[in-house]
Protein backbone atom coordinates (compact mmCIF):
# COMPACT_ATOMS: atom_id res chain seq x y z
CA UNK A 1 0.00 0.00 0.00
CA UNK A 2 1.52 3.71 -0.91
CA UNK A 3 2.06 5.93 1.43
CA UNK A 4 -0.14 9.11 1.11
CA UNK A 5 0.69 11.21 3.99
CA UNK A 6 4.00 12.11 5.40
CA UNK A 7 3.64 11.07 9.32
CA UNK A 8 2.00 8.16 11.02
CA UNK A 9 0.28 7.81 14.44
CA UNK A 10 1.11 4.43 15.97
CA UNK A 11 -1.02 2.62 18.95
CA UNK A 12 0.23 -0.31 20.47
CA UNK A 13 0.78 -2.25 23.85
CA UNK A 14 2.40 -5.56 24.92
CA UNK A 15 1.64 -7.12 28.20
CA UNK A 16 5.25 -8.36 29.05
CA UNK A 17 7.97 -8.54 31.97
CA UNK A 18 9.97 -5.61 32.25
CA UNK A 19 12.15 -5.53 35.42
CA UNK A 20 12.99 -1.88 35.98
CA UNK A 21 10.23 0.08 34.71
CA UNK A 22 11.76 3.58 36.11
CA UNK A 23 15.14 2.70 34.49
CA UNK A 24 13.81 1.41 30.55
CA UNK A 25 11.50 4.30 30.87
CA UNK A 26 14.73 6.66 31.27
CA UNK A 27 16.15 4.85 28.40
CA UNK A 28 13.37 4.43 26.20
CA UNK A 29 12.45 8.56 26.69
CA UNK A 30 16.03 9.13 25.24
CA UNK A 31 15.53 6.84 22.01
CA UNK A 32 12.64 8.28 21.22
CA UNK A 33 14.03 11.83 21.57
CA UNK A 34 16.63 10.75 19.39
CA UNK A 35 14.33 9.52 16.42
CA UNK A 36 12.49 12.67 17.76
CA UNK A 37 9.30 10.93 18.30
CA UNK A 38 5.96 12.46 20.28
CA UNK A 39 3.75 10.68 22.30
CA UNK A 40 2.78 8.97 25.24
CA UNK A 41 4.11 5.76 26.76
CA UNK A 42 3.54 4.26 29.80
CA UNK A 43 5.90 1.51 31.67
CA UNK A 44 5.19 -1.03 34.22
CA UNK A 45 6.49 -4.35 35.34
CA UNK A 46 4.02 -5.52 33.35
CA UNK A 47 4.43 -4.52 29.80
CA UNK A 48 4.13 -1.31 27.88
CA UNK A 49 1.09 0.96 26.56
CA UNK A 50 1.87 3.33 23.64
CA UNK A 51 1.01 5.78 21.65
CA UNK A 52 3.28 8.56 19.43
CA UNK A 53 3.38 10.03 16.23
CA UNK A 54 6.98 10.84 13.90
CA UNK A 55 6.86 10.50 10.20
CA UNK A 56 7.35 7.53 8.17
CA UNK A 57 11.00 7.22 8.37
CA UNK A 58 10.91 7.91 12.58
CA UNK A 59 8.08 5.30 13.42
CA UNK A 60 10.02 2.34 11.10
CA UNK A 61 12.97 2.79 13.26
CA UNK A 62 11.32 2.91 15.86
CA UNK A 63 8.95 -0.28 15.17
CA UNK A 64 12.10 -1.85 14.03
CA UNK A 65 13.76 -1.43 17.06
CA UNK A 66 10.79 -2.34 19.36
CA UNK A 67 10.52 -5.88 17.18
CA UNK A 68 14.31 -6.38 17.68
CA UNK A 69 14.07 -6.47 21.30
CA UNK A 70 13.00 -9.95 22.49
CA UNK A 71 10.61 -8.32 25.13
CA UNK A 72 8.44 -7.40 22.70
CA UNK A 73 8.17 -10.35 20.19
CA UNK A 74 4.84 -10.76 18.49
CA UNK A 75 4.31 -6.51 19.24
CA UNK A 76 1.12 -5.07 17.34
CA UNK A 77 0.98 -1.62 15.97
CA UNK A 78 -1.93 -0.17 14.70
CA UNK A 79 -0.97 2.41 12.27
CA UNK A 80 -3.00 5.70 11.11
CA UNK A 81 -1.53 7.75 8.42
CA UNK A 82 -1.81 11.53 9.49
CA UNK A 83 -0.24 14.83 7.86
CA UNK A 84 1.39 15.72 11.09
CA UNK A 85 2.24 15.12 14.95
CA UNK A 86 -0.62 13.93 16.78
CA UNK A 87 1.44 15.11 19.95
CA UNK A 88 3.05 18.34 21.56
CA UNK A 89 5.94 16.73 23.25
CA UNK A 90 7.26 12.80 24.47
CA UNK A 91 6.85 11.43 27.81
CA UNK A 92 7.29 7.88 28.86
CA UNK A 93 6.61 7.22 32.47
CA UNK A 94 6.44 3.98 34.44
CA UNK A 95 3.55 3.35 36.56
CA UNK A 96 2.64 1.04 38.70
CA UNK A 97 -0.16 -0.66 35.97
CA UNK A 98 -0.52 -0.18 32.69
CA UNK A 99 -4.14 0.14 33.06
CA UNK A 100 -5.89 1.29 36.34
CA UNK A 101 -8.44 -1.36 37.99
CA UNK A 102 -6.63 -1.50 41.63
CA UNK A 103 -7.91 -4.69 42.20
CA UNK A 104 -6.37 -6.66 45.79
CA UNK A 105 -5.65 -9.90 43.28
CA UNK A 106 -4.45 -8.49 39.87
CA UNK A 107 -4.88 -9.85 36.88
CA UNK A 108 -2.40 -11.50 34.52
CA UNK A 109 -3.79 -11.95 31.07
CA UNK A 110 -1.22 -14.34 29.95
CA UNK A 111 -2.60 -16.61 32.32
CA UNK A 112 -6.45 -15.46 32.66
CA UNK A 113 -8.39 -13.47 29.63
CA UNK A 114 -11.81 -13.53 27.66
CA UNK A 115 -11.76 -15.29 24.28
CA UNK A 116 -10.04 -12.73 21.49
CA UNK A 117 -12.62 -12.63 18.87
CA UNK A 118 -11.59 -11.16 15.37
CA UNK A 119 -13.81 -8.35 13.89
CA UNK A 120 -16.26 -10.41 11.63
CA UNK A 121 -16.61 -12.67 14.67
CA UNK A 122 -17.47 -9.86 17.08
CA UNK A 123 -19.83 -8.24 14.65
CA UNK A 124 -21.65 -12.14 14.36
CA UNK A 125 -21.81 -12.11 18.20
CA UNK A 126 -23.26 -8.68 18.78
CA UNK A 127 -25.78 -9.73 16.28
CA UNK A 128 -26.64 -12.79 18.61
CA UNK A 129 -29.63 -13.07 21.71
CA UNK A 130 -28.82 -13.56 25.17
CA UNK A 131 -25.56 -11.04 24.54
CA UNK A 132 -24.72 -8.41 26.75
CA UNK A 133 -21.81 -5.98 25.39
CA UNK A 134 -20.08 -3.42 27.77
CA UNK A 135 -18.55 -0.61 27.05
CA UNK A 136 -14.93 -0.85 28.89
CA UNK A 137 -13.92 2.82 28.35
CA UNK A 138 -14.77 6.23 30.34
CA UNK A 139 -18.07 7.54 30.06
CA UNK A 140 -16.93 10.39 27.45
CA UNK A 141 -15.29 8.20 25.31
CA UNK A 142 -18.43 6.31 25.09
CA UNK A 143 -20.62 9.39 24.75
CA UNK A 144 -18.75 10.02 21.39
CA UNK A 145 -19.23 6.50 20.22
CA UNK A 146 -20.00 3.06 21.10
CA UNK A 147 -21.59 -0.02 19.38
CA UNK A 148 -25.78 -0.01 18.79
CA UNK A 149 -26.83 -1.34 22.04
CA UNK A 150 -23.53 -1.46 24.11
CA UNK A 151 -24.39 -0.88 27.58
CA UNK A 152 -22.58 2.06 29.27
CA UNK A 153 -21.66 1.32 32.72
CA UNK A 154 -23.02 4.17 35.49
CA UNK A 155 -18.92 5.33 36.40
CA UNK A 156 -16.71 7.57 35.74
CA UNK A 157 -13.52 5.40 35.24
CA UNK A 158 -12.17 2.37 34.43
CA UNK A 159 -11.51 0.89 37.75
CA UNK A 160 -15.20 1.49 39.02
CA UNK A 161 -16.17 -1.21 36.38
CA UNK A 162 -15.78 -4.16 38.69
CA UNK A 163 -17.94 -2.82 41.57
CA UNK A 164 -20.30 -1.93 38.85
CA UNK A 165 -20.60 -5.52 37.04
CA UNK A 166 -21.16 -6.67 40.88
CA UNK A 167 -23.97 -4.81 41.30
CA UNK A 168 -25.56 -5.31 38.43
CA UNK A 169 -24.94 -9.53 38.18
CA UNK A 170 -28.57 -10.60 38.28
CA UNK A 171 -28.67 -8.34 34.72
CA UNK A 172 -25.11 -10.18 33.23
CA UNK A 173 -25.74 -13.95 34.65
CA UNK A 174 -26.37 -16.49 32.23
CA UNK A 175 -25.51 -14.17 29.09
CA UNK A 176 -22.86 -13.99 26.71
CA UNK A 177 -20.68 -11.13 27.49
CA UNK A 178 -19.07 -9.14 25.05
CA UNK A 179 -16.68 -6.67 26.16
CA UNK A 180 -14.15 -3.66 23.89
CA UNK A 181 -11.93 -0.60 24.05
CA UNK A 182 -9.90 1.04 21.86
CA UNK A 183 -7.14 -0.70 21.54
CA UNK A 184 -7.67 -3.89 23.56
CA UNK A 185 -5.27 -3.51 26.11
CA UNK A 186 -8.42 -2.49 29.06
CA UNK A 187 -10.51 -5.61 28.03
CA UNK A 188 -7.34 -7.65 28.43
CA UNK A 189 -7.38 -7.61 32.09
CA UNK A 190 -11.38 -6.77 32.51
CA UNK A 191 -12.33 -9.86 30.39
CA UNK A 192 -10.21 -11.98 32.60
CA UNK A 193 -11.35 -10.71 35.65
CA UNK A 194 -14.94 -11.28 33.82
CA UNK A 195 -14.11 -15.09 33.81
CA UNK A 196 -12.38 -15.09 37.39
CA UNK A 197 -15.41 -13.91 38.64
CA UNK A 198 -17.15 -16.96 36.83
CA UNK A 199 -18.99 -15.75 34.19
CA UNK A 200 -17.94 -18.58 31.34
CA UNK A 201 -18.82 -17.42 28.36
CA UNK A 202 -16.93 -14.01 27.80
CA UNK A 203 -15.29 -12.15 24.68
CA UNK A 204 -13.23 -8.96 23.87
CA UNK A 205 -12.99 -7.95 20.89
CA UNK A 206 -9.05 -8.67 19.36
CA UNK A 207 -6.89 -5.19 18.81
CA UNK A 208 -10.11 -3.08 19.64
CA UNK A 209 -12.23 -0.58 18.17
CA UNK A 210 -9.48 0.92 16.02
CA UNK A 211 -8.81 -2.71 14.41
CA UNK A 212 -12.31 -3.03 13.94
CA UNK A 213 -12.73 0.03 12.30
CA UNK A 214 -9.76 -0.74 9.71
CA UNK A 215 -11.20 -4.50 9.22
CA UNK A 216 -11.94 -4.32 5.06
CA UNK A 217 -14.65 -7.16 6.28
CA UNK A 218 -16.88 -5.26 8.53
CA UNK A 219 -15.78 -1.52 7.87
CA UNK A 220 -16.58 -0.34 11.29
CA UNK A 221 -20.50 -1.76 10.38
CA UNK A 222 -22.29 -1.71 13.73
CA UNK A 223 -20.48 1.04 15.31
CA UNK A 224 -22.19 4.80 15.84
CA UNK A 225 -20.38 7.85 16.74
CA UNK A 226 -16.52 8.70 16.66
CA UNK A 227 -13.71 7.03 18.66
CA UNK A 228 -11.93 8.70 21.10
CA UNK A 229 -8.36 8.76 21.07
CA UNK A 230 -5.86 10.38 23.48
CA UNK A 231 -3.66 12.68 21.36
CA UNK A 232 -4.38 15.79 19.63
CA UNK A 233 -6.87 14.44 16.94
CA UNK A 234 -9.47 13.90 20.19
CA UNK A 235 -12.17 11.55 17.79
CA UNK A 236 -11.49 9.13 14.57
CA UNK A 237 -13.90 7.49 12.30
CA UNK A 238 -15.37 3.86 12.68
CA UNK A 239 -17.65 3.48 11.01
CA UNK A 240 -17.04 3.01 6.63
CA UNK A 241 -20.35 2.87 5.44
CA UNK A 242 -22.29 5.23 7.83
CA UNK A 243 -21.60 7.73 9.88
CA UNK A 244 -24.36 8.43 13.00
CA UNK A 245 -23.64 11.23 15.22
CA UNK A 246 -24.32 10.29 18.99
CA UNK A 247 -22.51 12.88 20.83
CA UNK A 248 -25.11 15.54 22.28
CA UNK A 249 -23.93 19.21 22.93
CA UNK A 250 -23.80 19.67 26.68
CA UNK A 251 -26.04 22.51 26.84
CA UNK A 252 -28.41 22.32 23.66
CA UNK A 253 -28.32 18.32 23.44
CA UNK A 254 -27.91 19.35 19.43
CA UNK A 255 -25.78 16.53 17.92
CA UNK A 256 -22.15 17.15 18.20
CA UNK A 257 -18.50 15.66 17.71
CA UNK A 258 -16.29 18.14 19.13
CA UNK A 259 -15.01 18.10 22.62
CA UNK A 260 -12.65 20.88 24.85
CA UNK A 261 -12.38 21.07 28.60
CA UNK A 262 -13.93 23.09 31.03
CA UNK A 263 -12.04 26.46 31.46
CA UNK A 264 -12.18 25.61 35.33
CA UNK A 265 -8.55 23.80 35.80
CA UNK A 266 -9.95 22.46 38.78
CA UNK A 267 -12.66 20.94 37.11
CA UNK A 268 -11.19 20.17 33.76
CA UNK A 269 -14.06 17.88 32.73
CA UNK A 270 -14.76 17.23 29.25
CA UNK A 271 -17.96 18.76 27.31
CA UNK A 272 -18.97 17.95 23.86
CA UNK A 273 -19.93 21.67 22.33
CA UNK A 274 -20.35 23.49 19.58
CA UNK A 275 -17.58 26.46 18.93
CA UNK A 276 -20.36 29.06 19.36
CA UNK A 277 -21.47 27.48 22.84
CA UNK A 278 -17.76 27.32 23.62
CA UNK A 279 -18.00 31.33 23.66
CA UNK A 280 -21.38 31.79 24.89
CA UNK A 281 -20.87 29.93 28.30
CA UNK A 282 -17.21 30.76 28.33
CA UNK A 283 -15.88 26.85 27.95
CA UNK A 284 -17.66 26.34 31.02
CA UNK A 285 -19.54 23.21 32.18
CA UNK A 286 -21.96 25.05 35.06
CA UNK A 287 -22.40 28.92 36.26
CA UNK A 288 -19.73 27.56 39.29
CA UNK A 289 -16.91 27.26 36.35
CA UNK A 290 -17.82 29.99 34.59
CA UNK A 291 -17.36 32.35 37.20
CA UNK A 292 -13.98 30.48 38.32
CA UNK A 293 -11.26 33.00 39.17
CA UNK A 294 -9.62 30.89 36.97
CA UNK A 295 -11.31 30.40 34.37
CA UNK A 296 -8.88 29.81 31.38
CA UNK A 297 -11.43 30.91 28.41
CA UNK A 298 -11.60 34.18 30.38
CA UNK A 299 -7.88 34.68 30.82
CA UNK A 300 -7.28 33.34 27.17
CA UNK A 301 -9.11 35.96 25.14
CA UNK A 302 -8.08 38.60 28.09
CA UNK A 303 -12.29 39.43 28.58
CA UNK A 304 -12.96 42.17 31.00
CA UNK A 305 -15.34 42.03 33.88
CA UNK A 306 -17.99 44.11 32.29
CA UNK A 307 -17.52 41.43 29.15
CA UNK A 308 -17.92 38.50 31.37
CA UNK A 309 -21.05 40.07 33.66
CA UNK A 310 -22.88 40.59 29.66
CA UNK A 311 -21.89 36.73 28.75
CA UNK A 312 -23.62 35.44 32.29
CA UNK A 313 -26.45 37.95 31.99
CA UNK A 314 -27.28 36.58 28.31
CA UNK A 315 -26.79 33.15 29.95
CA UNK A 316 -29.26 33.83 32.42
CA UNK A 317 -31.47 35.62 29.89
CA UNK A 318 -31.66 32.77 27.77
CA UNK A 319 -33.16 30.26 30.15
Amino acid sequence: MATTKPYRVLLYYMYTTIENPEEFAAEHLAFCNSLELKGRILVAKEGINGTCSGTVEQTEKYMEAMNNDPRFDGIVFKIDEEEGHAFKKMHVRPRPELVTLRLEDDINPHEITGKYLEPKDFYEAMKQEDTVIIDARNDYEFDLGHFKGAIKPDIESFRELPDWIRENKETLEGKKILTYCTGGIRCEKFSGWLVREGYEDVGQLHGGIVTYGKDPEVQGELWDGQCYVFDERISVPVNQKEHVIVGKDHFTGEPCERYVNCANPECNKKILCSEENEAKHLRACSHECRVHPRNRYIVQHELTEEQVAAALEKIEAGK
